[in-house]
């Protein structure tokens, strides 16, 4: 069972949604998650956190923020995550409530696998890339990480919203 208020979830998931779904966008596009968008839902998360949440909760949860930052930072000096998905990773912490961490992760592994699953599929079909003939992601061999990360959250808040305490 999921520990995110169900209430609070709700409302974070119809406020962040738009800008996670403008991030999934983004990164196939052009491979590219902006800034605006990482701010957009960092404020999202801090007035609608902020009048959601308990107050103990949402001050804790900015912790979430540095630390994904700061893996996500090591990563992609690594080369193993690009720099605008480890900062929407990091704007997306806060939106997870420390109990959920374990199944958000596993939630995450899943959309991931069939993001790329279904990116991979989807380039190929000639009908697809000619509807989006100048889409970054078509030729690159990097994966567009943000078409995994944006519907994580939006399917952990829709699940939280519906079974949260």
């Amino acid at each position: 069972m999921l520990t995110q208020s169900a209430p609070a979830a709700l409302w974070l998931l119809i406020f962040s949604t738009p800008v996670a779904l403008y991030v999934a966008w983004s990164d196939l596009k052009a491979m590219r998650i902006p800034n605006l968008a990482v701010l957009a839902l960092v404020a999202v998360y801090a007035v609608v956190g902020a009048l959601t949440l308990p107050f103990v909760d949402w001050a804790w949860s900015w912790l979430h923020l540095v630390v994904v930052l700061v893996i996500g930072f090591v990563l992609s000096l690594t080369g193993g995550f690009g720099a605008g998905d480890a900062k929407f990773a990091a704007a997306m912490a806060p939106f997870i409530a420390l109990g959920d961490v374990r199944s958000f992760l596993v939630l995450l592994c899943a959309v991931s696998i069939a993001a790329l699953v279904v990116h991979r599929v989807m380039r190929v079909i000639p009908a697809i890339r000619r509807a989006t003939p100048d889409w970054a992601s078509w030729e690159r061999r990097e994966f567009p990480y943000g078409l995994a990360l944006g519907p994580a959250l939006i399917f952990y808040l829709a699940l939280a919203s519906m079974h949260g305490s």
